[in-house]
C-alpha cells in the first residue's frame, strides 16, 4: 500500500465543496469581525474616533486600545507576554508598522462590519521609521541565539582568510532576495466560540496544539479550556504556523459579546500582520584551486526582522554541510525594520540561501572553465563536513547523473549567448537542492469499529499536501487491510498530539506514530482471536467485547540516531531558459529535477508536491516581490492582480525523477519530507540558465526583463 499512486481520498470533498474550511463552520448567532489597520509605520495613536462607526447599522462592538479587555502582562513595558510572541492585541497605542491591527469592528454581517471599519478614524503621533533595507543595512546586528534552538548562529571551521589567500580563483558576490508574501489561496480565518469558560477555535492553522497553548497562555486560562479545530487549510506555506493577532482578537471579541465571532482577513491584510519571507542580503566569497577543489567559503547573511521580535532567515545552514570544503565560515545578522515580523516561507533559509550559494558556485565554475556538475562532484561531501558524521542516506550523485541525462546536459554550450533558437537566446543552468530531514514526537490512536472499519486519529493537518490519503495508506499497510476500511481523522486537539506541520516534518513525524498505532491495534485484534484483514472476524471481536470498539494508542519520537547521522534530502535541478534578445523577456520551457527523498508514501502526491515546490521556486526566481513604499511602509502590491505569481503560461514542462532511496536510520518508516526541497535550488538554476543564455548575471531577485536589459547595456 505504501508508495501506491492512490488518488486523494478527500478529493471529492474538495471539488464538490464539501470540505469544510475554518471560515465555513456553521454557527448560530454568529457575528463578524473586521480588523482596522494603522496607516503609519511608526509612532502612536493620538486619538481614535469610533463614533461614526458605532452608529453604523448592525455594529455590535468596536474594540480599541481604549476599551479592549486587558490581558495578562500584554502591552506592559519590559514584561514579556506569557506566550512569548509580541502580537497586536489592542493593549497599547504604540504603532510599530503600517498595517498593524489597531481596532476590531464587530457587526451582525461581514458587510456591515466592513463598512463600519471604514469609518474608524485614527490620528497619530508619527515617529521616524526604518523601512528601506539598504539604508538600514549598516545597523545590522549579529544574531546571537541558537537557530531553531539547535544551531549556532555563526560557524567556523578551518582558516578561511588564509585559504582564500592561497586560492587560485575567488568569487566575491552579493546576492539579495526581496520580501515575499505567501498568498495562500485561503485567507487567514478564525471562528471563536465560548461555551461558559471553554473556548473553541476553528482556525486556519498548521499547528492546532500550538494555537491551543498560545491562546490559553495569552488569555490567562488553562490549556484544557481551549479546543482548536482545523480540518482543511487552503494552503499555508508557513504563514499559518503561528497564532497571529486576529486569532486572539476573535476570542476576545467572542467573550466580550458572549456570542461566536468570525474574523477573516482580506487579501490586503495578509501583507504585514501574518508574516512573510524576509529580505536577505548575502555576501559570499568562494576560493578554489585551478583543479576545482574549493578551499574556502565565507557567507554572511543579513536578513530583515521587525523592531519588536527576532526572526532569523537561516540562509547559511546548508552552506556548512553541502560540500566537502575544509574552510567555511558563516554568520547571520538581523536588520530591524518597521515592518511586521517575518515567518517561515516554503523552504525557509534554504530557498534564499541556495540562490546565493549555488549562483556563486556557478560563477566559480565558469571562471575555472569547469562543468558545473563536475565542480560539484569534485567537492562532493561523502559525510557531513560540519558535524563529522555520516549521512543517513544520500543519493545526490545519482540525482546529478539521472537529471543530467534526462535533461540533455551534455548538449549544453558553456559559452554564454552561444545557443539560439531563431531570435531567442537559449541557456541551460543547474543547481543543487537540499533540505534537512526533520521529525518531532507525535502520537496517534487506531480504533476498530463495530462494522469492522478502522478510525485512525492524530492532531496533524491537511493543507494541500495529501495527509488524509498518505496516513490512511500508512495505517492500511501496517494493518494489512484495504485502504477503504481506514478513515483517518486529523485537525482537532481532542485527538492525540502532533507537532506543527512545517519544516517538511508531517510524514516523518505523524507517519511513524500512525504506523505504530496501527501495528498495536493489529496485535490487539490478533490477541483477541481475530485477524485485521478479515472484516468478519473483526466484527466478531468487537461483538465479543460487548460491542465496544477496540483501541490502541502509540507514540513515536526521535532517538539517538539524530546524533549519529546527518539527515537530509538532496536533489539536482536543471533549467532551460529562453530570453528574447531584444526585449529581455524570459521563458522557462522545461525543468528536469531529480530527488532522493527516502521512502515515498504516494508516488502521485509526491510528484505533485515536488512540482508545486518547483513552481514556487520559479515564482521566487522571476516574479515574487513584495513592494513597499519606503516613505510610508505601505504595501503597494497587496493583491493578486499586482503581486505576481506564475500562471499556466509561465510554466513549461516539469519532469520530476524520484531516485529510489532506502534510509533505515531517518525514522521507522524511512520517510523524508518533500514539501520544501522542491523549492530549494530552483531560483539559482533559473539564474544560472539566464546567465548562460544572455551573459548577464542577475544577483538580485526577482530576475526581470528590465534587470537583464540594464545589465546587458
Amino acid at each position: 500500500m505504501i508508495g501506491d499512486p492512490l488518488s486523494r481520498l478527500d478529493g471529492r470533498l474538495k471539488v464538490t465543496g464539501a470540505a469544510r474550511y475554518s471560515a465555513e463552520w456553521p454557527m448560530d448567532h454568529i457575528a463578524y469581525g473586521v480588523v482596522v489597520q494603522s496607516t503609519i509605520a511608526h509612532g502612536a495613536i493620538a486619538s481614535i474616533d469610533t463614533a461614526a462607526a458605532a452608529k453604523a447599522p448592525g455594529v455590535l462592538a468596536i474594540l480599541t486600545a481604549d476599551n479592549a479587555p486587558r490581558l495578562p502582562h500584554e502591552g506592559k513595558a519590559g514584561v514579556s507576554p506569557p506566550a512569548g510572541r509580541m502580537l497586536s492585541l489592542l493593549q497599547t497605542r504604540e504603532v510599530r508598522y503600517n498595517g498593524e491591527p489597531i481596532a476590531l469592528v464587530v457587526a451582525e454581517s461581514f458587510e456591515q462590519a466592513t463598512y463600519a471599519a471604514s469609518l474608524v478614524r485614527a490620528a497619530y503621533r508619527v515617529e521616524p521609521a526604518a523601512i528601506d533595507m539598504e539604508k538600514a543595512l549598516p545597523s545590522a546586528e549579529p544574531y546571537t541565539q541558537k537557530i531553531f534552538g539547535q544551531f549556532e548562529p555563526a560557524s567556523r571551521r578551518g582558516n578561511v582568510r588564509k585559504a582564500l589567500q592561497h586560492s587560485d580563483v575567488t568569487i566575491d558576490g552579493r546576492y539579495t532576495t526581496p520580501i515575499e508574501t505567501h498568498n495562500a489561496m485561503e485567507p487567514h480565518s478564525t471562528i471563536a466560540r465560548w461555551d461558559g469558560d471553554r473556548l473553541t477555535l476553528y482556525d486556519a492553522t498548521q499547528y492546532v496544539y500550538g494555537v491551543k497553548r498560545f491562546v490559553a497562555k495569552t488569555l490567562g486560562i488553562a490549556d484544557d479550556r481551549v479546543r482548536v479545530v482545523s480540518k482543511f487549510v487552503g494552503g499555508a506555506f508557513g504563514s499559518k504556523g503561528s497564532a497571529w493577532s486576529h486569532v486572539v482578537l476573535a476570542a476576545m471579541a467572542a467573550r466580550h459579546l458572549e456570542r461566536p465571532v468570525k474574523v477573516v482577513l482580506t487579501r490586503r491584510q495578509m501583507f504585514g500582520p501574518v508574516g512573510a519571507r524576509p529580505y536577505t542580503v548575502q555576501h559570499l566569497v568562494v576560493g578554489a584551486r585551478k583543479d576545482g577543489a574549493i578551499l574556502a567559503i565565507s557567507q554572511d547573511v543579513a536578513s530583515s526582522t521587525s523592531t519588536f521580535e527576532d526572526w532569523v532567515e537561516s540562509s547559511s545552514l546548508h552552506t556548512r554541510m553541502l560540500s566537502d570544503v575544509p574552510n567555511v565560515e558563516t554568520s547571520q545578522r538581523l536588520v530591524r525594520l518597521n515592518l511586521g515580523t517575518p515567518t517561515f516561507n516554503r523552504g525557509p533559509g534554504e530557498s534564499s540561501g541556495t540562490f546565493g550559494l549555488e549562483s556563486a558556485i556557478d560563477e566559480l565554475a565558469e571562471k575555472l572553465a569547469i562543468d558545473p556538475i563536475a565542480l560539484r562532484l569534485k567537492n562532493y561531501a561523502e559525510k557531513d563536513p560540519e558535524r563529522g558524521i555520516p549521512f543517513s542516506s544520500k543519493s545526490l550523485r545519482e540525482c546529478y547523473a539521472r537529471g543530467a541525462e534526462r535533461f540533455g546536459w551534455s548538449r549544453r554550450h558553456a559559452t554564454p549567448r552561444s545557443m539560439r533558437d531563431g531570435d531567442g537566446l537559449v541557456g541551460c543552468g543547474m543547481s543543487t537542492a537540499t533540505y534537512p530531514a526533520k521529525r518531532l514526537p507525535a502520537s496517534a490512536s487506531a480504533r476498530l469499529q463495530a462494522d469492522g472499519t478502522i478510525v485512525v486519529q492524530a492532531a496533524t493537518h491537511e493543507f494541500g499536501t495529501g495527509t488524509y490519503t498518505s496516513m490512511s495508506q500508512v495505517a492500511a499497510d501496517a494493518l494489512g487491510v484495504a485502504v477503504e476500511r481506514v478513515r483517518f481523522d486529523l485537525g482537532d486537539t481532542e485527538h492525540p498530539e502532533n507537532p506543527i506541520s512545517a519544516g517538511s516534518m508531517t510524514a516523518a513525524s505523524t507517519g511513524p506514530a500512525v504506523h505504530a498505532a496501527a501495528l498495536a491495534l493489529r496485535e490487539r485484534i490478533e490477541s483477541l482471536g481475530g485477524h485485521a484483514a478479515d472484516i468478519e472476524s473483526c466484527r466478531a471481536v468487537v461483538a465479543k467485547s460487548g460491542g465496544q470498539h477496540i483501541e490502541a494508542r502509540a507514540s513515536a519520537a526521535p532517538g539517538t540516531e539524530q546524533r549519529q547521522y546527518s539527515m537530509h534530502s538532496f536533489g539536482a535541478v536543471f533549467v532551460e531558459a529562453r530570453v528574447d534578445a531584444d526585449l529581455g523577456e524570459i521563458r522557462i520551457p522545461r525543468i528536469v529535477a531529480a530527488y532522493g527523498v527516502g521512502r515515498v508514501l504516494n508516488a502521485k502526491m509526491a510528484r505533485s508536491q515536488l512540482v508545486g515546490g518547483i513552481v514556487y521556486g520559479v515564482a521566487m526566481a522571476l516574479h515574487e516581490h513584495t513592494a513597499i513604499d519606503p516613505r510610508t511602509g505601505r504595501y503597494l502590491n497587496a493583491d493578486l492582480s499586482e503581486y505576481l505569481v506564475p500562471v499556466n503560461r509561465d510554466i513549461g514542462d516539469i519532469d520530476v525523477i524520484l531516485v529510489g532511496e532506502d534510509d533505515p536510520h531517518v525514522d521507522p518508516i524511512g520517510v523524508k519530507g518533500i514539501g520544501e526541497i522542491g523549492t530549494t535550488g530552483v531560483a539559482a538554476a533559473v539564474a544560472n540558465a539566464v546567465y548562460n543564455a544572455t551573459g548577464v548575471r542577475v544577483r538580485d531577485l526577482p530576475i526581470t526583463l528590465d534587470k537583464v536589459l540594464q545589465l546587458s547595456a
